[in-house]
């Protein structure tokens, strides 16, 4: 009963602002909108169909009849809500799935693992003045280069195996989080002294899953002569614990209802005593 009357309520938002949706128009692409709190729970879109090619439900679908602030009814087939078949939630089906696939395809290599093909190549960004030189598991650099001559530069951090152990076993459980907001870590320490503070400086490199190049996405200073470096890496993306879950699409169809049909449709809601239709507020 909950999605029903979640789903009610996202007609009621459509419709209302559907200024130019007319019963002759046809939708195949467009969508009035697409609901969902998290990428965990399911998407609902709305598609409206024309007269002469209308939606075609199947058995025991459910339907309610709507109206738009214009006074057009529309006839909205809600789409079936699954029953789980299990204890498991949808979340937990998700990850088990991808901890099996990902077994069988890297056998639960560890986040450091995927990351070795970065040790091919460092990595350059250009930010105005500074430029940032990223090698991966060696040291971080910030250069200023003038004619292809380096002629400022500052250690950001060598790589500290030690403390970057260190920084991992402190780190709050990662599953707990949003896979599009997970990282894994190394921490760059033993940099060139900061003037304002005295110490070295030291930069944690912040490795993130993208499907695209690797390449160093951002530098941040956290607070004075310490950094975050971001790195986007696409083989991070084969650890289940940086796979997005994938959310479940449904969509709602409303057929125009003809004159001749509402007609007859509002009769028989009156013989029964029914509210003879919802009409969404302008």
């Amino acid at each position: 009963m909950r999605i029903t009357q979640i789903l009610l309520c996202l007609l009621i938002i459509a419709l209302s602002s559907t200024s130019h949706v007319w019963s002759n128009q046809i939708f195949p692409a467009h969508l009035v909108g697409t609901f969902s709190r998290n990428n965990r729970e399911p998407k609902y879109k709305i598609e409206f169909l024309p007269q002469d090619s209308p939606f075609h439900p199947g058995e025991n679908l459910e339907s309610v009849v709507m109206a738009d602030k214009y006074g057009r009814r529309y006839l909205c087939f809600l789409p079936k809500e699954e029953k789980a078949t299990s204890k498991w939630t949808t979340t937990q089906q998700n990850i088990s799935t991808v901890m099996m696939e990902t077994q069988k395809q890297v056998k639960l290599k560890t986040p450091d693992e995927l990351l070795q093909p970065l040790s091919e190549n460092c990595l350059l960004r250009q930010e105005s003045w500074w430029s940032y030189e990223f090698c991966h598991q060696k040291s971080v650099r910030q250069l200023h280069v003038e004619d292809d001559k380096i002629v400022q530069e500052f250690f950001l951090g060598t790589y500290d195996s030690e403390a970057t152990a260190t920084f991992n076993q402190n780190v709050s459980d990662s599953s707990s989080t949003d896979a599009s907001q997970r990282y894994h870590s190394h921490v760059y320490t033993n940099g060139t002294s900061c003037d304002l503070t005295g110490s070295p400086r030291e930069v944690e490199v912040r490795f993130v899953c993208a499907e695209t190049r690797a390449m160093v996405t951002s530098i941040t200073e956290l607070s004075t002569c310490k950094y975050a470096l971001t790195v986007q890496c696409p083989t991070l993306c084969k650890h289940p614990l940086f796979q997005l879950e994938k959310p479940v699409s449904h969509t709602i169809h409303c057929n125009p209802i003809q004159v001749e049909e509402d007609m007859t449709r509002t009769e028989e809601e009156q013989v029964l005593g029914e509210s003879p239709k919802m009409i969404a507020d302008s």
